[in-house]
């Protein structure tokens, strides 16, 4: 560390933060309560400590200049004010504190009693008051040079919402075993932008890349007494910087993370992140204080109003944090525009984002983070999903969100899942196929807000949705009581692997069955990385503190695994090739009649329209979907000139003899899919053919008119 020539000066209140400007660095804070801050300047060993009073306090922010402090400063706060927990205030300069609004960490947490605000057994613990030091114990933000050459980066374009297949993973997990990533790189960011890796995931025709959480994040102490870690991350303790333990450089893990989102973008891949603004991992009033908490509890938190001791916990991790409040909403929308403009980050996907649209009453579509988030030109411009529901009171919102969001749609998870598992019926999976309509047509919101799934981080993967019944979570260590117990999945008659060859085809068709439902639907698709080749985590259903074998994605892909890979890749490229799989209006099967057409009609085993009773009926199990190209495909009054499919879905025990339907200016079929065919081979039927769909499987055909068939 350079030592300090000058005196600090006033510096300025904005930006928040540490700002560099090639001759000091401006270091500003925000507490409404404190009644000094000090920041606090360490050798790179994290030991050796200096403390500089911020002298100026302006509307509530502290701030100070300090010149010859530059990029790679260890740094942290150390805030005064009162430990009055019972009036909400949990100041204690004994404990170093993580800026909030830091763009880098270096080191990490090391559990210790001094990393308490109070003093752990003692009498009304949270009430008393702990002196020890607790900066041996925490990481450190550092300064950094925010200059960075995109290479042209400006010129990208967003992939448009109705072109958009979203491809989940973690960026440790997903390159960790990867056999062509050198072994120094695994597991890291830059071991997710090398060029095997990008290759791969383009070949699959995904669009967009969903990073779980990546904001620097800390391990439980739980956890790691049971030789466990927080492996997907949602335990965030700061905004603004990308975790150092993804990267291969630490001191450059801030450019290492732009190289990955480059890298991406020069692939034509979008880099969308998992964010956790919902709670911070200083827990409850029992939790530890390494940031908001000793900075200015009252504010950033929800607290009970009439007992401020303790935290409103609709996050079931213990507190929320406090978007009411506008510097709170402040950090969250700053930290937003700093990913989206300097990270060049595409999109959001919000974790428990019902809590960022609640205000004191309850969950309100036009709460202020909303109307935030909905009027600022930078983030309108990104791909913004919202997690529809949380823990608390009214928390299910599903469909609830305003224009300009998209959201993950549960329903059609499990929608599809009880389908083709033999539970559901023609009548509840039809509005799932058409992008959930019921749903989400209103205030000229768009298919695509329905993001579809039938996996995610969160539950099964696609291989143990097939061949398990119950969940297998003992390497969690809580008695296989963590996870959900409501799965909806079917081991299609043995529990685990098995050596049967039928239950293998079995499941390997199912499999095939429910990727086709997801990648076929209306809306936008969401796969699980590793479902496109049977990746297994043993029947762990909540893999949340697994950092090894069960989470690693594991790419020793056998024939089984390599085949299926082929068919995603197949399924994506007929998306992309008929739009009428993508429409940007709702398939509601009115009748035009100027046009003369139906946008979808749905068909019976006879090849007739369904009727009230073949809807009525919970035993129909086969049924088809006829999606016209000639329906309006815009808002422009004119008939489209987009390619008829129909897909049929049969999850009945048995063959089902399909009569392929009439159509205007239809003479034939041609089969694209059969998930019963490894290779469909454009077989061509006519009109009224009887087609033996083989029990649960789903086809999908492409009408010819006359003059071509």
């Amino acid at each position: 560390m350079k030592p300090l020539t000058r005196r600090v000066r006033e510096g300025l209140p904005h930006p928040r933060g540490a700002t560099f400007d090639r001759q000091g660095t401006n270091f500003s804070l925000f507490s409404a309560n404190a009644t000094k801050v000090e920041v606090c300047l360490f050798d790179k060993a994290g030991k050796k400590e200096t403390r500089i009073e911020l002298p100026e306090y302006t509307d509530e922010i502290w701030h100070g200049y300090l010149p010859d402090v530059g990029p790679g400063t260890y740094y942290g706060y150390r805030v005064h004010g009162p430990y009055a927990p019972e009036e909400g205030h949990r100041f204690n300069h004994n404990k170093l504190l993580l800026d909030p609004y830091a763009r880098a960490h270096a080191g990490a947490l090391k559990w210790d009693p001094a990393c308490f605000g109070y003093t752990i057994g003692a009498e009304d613990e949270d009430l008393s008051f702990d002196e020890r030091d607790s900066a041996p114990f925490m990481p450190k933000c550092v300064v950094v040079d925010p200059n960075f050459d995109w290479k042209g980066e400006p010129n990208r374009r967003a992939v448009p919402w109705d072109r958009t297949v979203f491809y989940e993973t973690h960026v440790r997990g997903y390159t960790k075993l990867h056999p062509k990533v050198p072994e120094k790189l695994r597991g890291t960011y830059a071991g997710l932008a090398t060029k095997d890796v990008i290759d791969y995931v383009k070949s699959l025709g995904v669009t967009s890349i969903e990073l779980l959480p990546i904001h620097t994040f800390i391990n439980d102490s739980h956890l790691l007494e049971k030789g466990l870690t927080n492996y997907w991350g949602y335990n965030s303790i700061g905004f603004f910087s990308p975790d150092p333990r993804y990267a291969a450089d630490v001191p450059n893990s801030l450019r290492e993370f732009k190289e990955m989102v480059a890298r991406f973008h020069d692939a034509g891949i979008e880099v969308i992140l998992d964010v956790v603004y919902n709670h911070t991992a200083e827990g409850n009033e029992r939790g530890a204080t390494m940031s908001f908490k000793g900075i200015d509890n009252a504010s950033y938190y929800r607290l009970l109003p009439d007992q401020k001791r303790f935290y409103i916990n609709d996050t079931g991790t213990g507190n929320t944090l406090n978007l009411d409040h506008p510097r709170v909403m402040q950090m969250v929308t700053d930290s937003l525009r700093y990913w989206a403009t300097e990270m060049h980050v595409d999109g959001f996907r919000f974790d428990l984002g019902t809590i960022l649209a609640r205000d004191p009453h309850g969950f309100d579509s036009e709460s202020g983070f909303l109307k935030a988030c909905g009027q600022d030109p930078v983030l309108g411009a990104t791909k913004l999903i919202a997690e529809p529901w949380d823990c608390g009171p009214g928390g299910y919102q599903v469909g609830g969100f305003p224009p300009g969001w998209a959201e993950w749609n549960d329903k059609f998870r499990d929608t599809a899942r009880d389908f083709w598992k033999g539970e559901g019926s023609a009548a509840a999976l039809a509005p799932r196929l058409s992008a959930s309509g019921d749903m989400f047509n209103r205030r000229g919101r768009k298919p695509w807000a329905s993001v579809n799934f039938i996996t995610a981080h969160d539950g099964f993967t696609l291989n143990d949705l097939v061949t398990y019944n119950e969940k297998h979570n003992a390497a969690n260590g809580e008695d296989n009581k963590d996870g959900s117990s409501d799965n909806r999945s079917w081991n299609c008659g043995v529990e685990g692997p098995t050596e049967d060859i039928e239950i293998n085809r079995l499941r390997e068709r199912q499999m095939r069955n429910m990727l086709a439902t997801l990648l076929l639907s209306q809306g936008t698709p969401m796969l699980l990385a590793g479902d496109e080749f049977a990746r297994t985590q043993q029947g762990n259903n909540n893999a949340y503190c697994q950092d090894n074998d069960i989470s690693w994605v594991n790419w020793d892909i056998k024939d089984k695994g390599a085949k299926l890979t082929e068919f995603v890749r197949q399924l994506t490229k007929i998306r992309q090739t008929y739009p009428i799989l993508h429409r940007s209006r709702f398939l509601t099967g009115a009748f035009n009649e100027e046009l003369g057409a139906k946008d979808v009609t749905w068909i019976n085993a006879n090849g007739s329209e369904m009727q009230e009773g073949d809807w009525e009926d919970e035993n129909t199990r086969c049924f088809g979907m006829q999606m016209d190209g000639r329906a309006q495909a815009t808002g422009i009054r004119q008939r489209g000139s987009d390619a008829t499919l129909l897909l049929v879905l049969n999850a009945h025990h048995d063959v089902v003899r399909f009569t392929l339907p009439e159509c205007s200016g239809c003479e034939g079929w041609t089969l694209l899919v059969d998930t019963n065919l490894d290779d469909a081979g454009d077989a061509y039927f006519k009109v009224g053919h009887v087609y033996d769909v083989t029990a649960r499987s789903l086809l999908l055909l492409a009408m010819k008119p006359a003059k071509e068939a």
